[in-house]
C-alpha cells in the first residue's frame, strides 16, 4: 500500500471536491460538511464527467453531466447497475495534511476505502 500526500485540507472548501493527479490517475477528494473526507476516481465512467464538480451529500456524489450517482464509501453506482468507480482510503493528519492510500499489486482497482475525518479519527 502506498500513502500519498496531497496537500492541505483547507484547499478543499467544505461541501465540495477537488481533483488531484495521482500516479497517472485523476482522484477526486471530497470534504464533507461534517469535516470528513472521501476519495473516488475523479472521472465518471459513463461519459467522462468530472466527479469533483458534482453535488455531494453525506453519502453520494452526483455526476454533473448526466446525473449518475456514486456512493462515497464504496464507489458503487447507486441509481442503476452502472459501472462503479474506485474508492480510496483518505484522511487528514493532525496538521491538516491530506493523505491518500492506494493499494498496489495485481488489482489496484480494489482500494477498500477507509474514510476518516479531517483530524484522523475513524468514522
Amino acid at each position: 500500500m502506498t500513502e500519498i500526500t496531497l496537500g492541505p485540507v483547507e484547499d478543499i472548501p467544505v461541501g465540495q471536491g477537488r481533483a488531484y493527479a495521482v500516479d497517472g490517475r485523476q482522484i477526486a477528494v471530497f470534504r464533507l460538511r461534517d469535516g470528513s473526507l472521501r476519495a473516488l476516481d475523479a472521472v465518471c465512467p459513463h461519459r467522462g464527467g468530472p466527479l469533483a464538480d458534482g453535488l455531494t451529500d453525506a453519502e453520494v456524489v452526483v455526476c454533473p453531466l448526466h446525473g449518475f450517482t456514486y456512493d462515497l464509501q464504496t464507489g458503487a453506482e447507486v441509481a442503476s447497475d452502472g459501472p462503479a468507480v474506485s474508492a480510496y482510503a483518505v484522511h487528514a493528519d493532525d496538521t491538516g495534511t491530506i493523505h491518500l492510500r492506494m493499494e498496489q499489486g495485481p488489482n489496484p482497482e480494489r482500494n477498500g476505502a477507509l474514510s476518516q475525518s479531517s483530524r484522523g479519527r475513524s468514522l
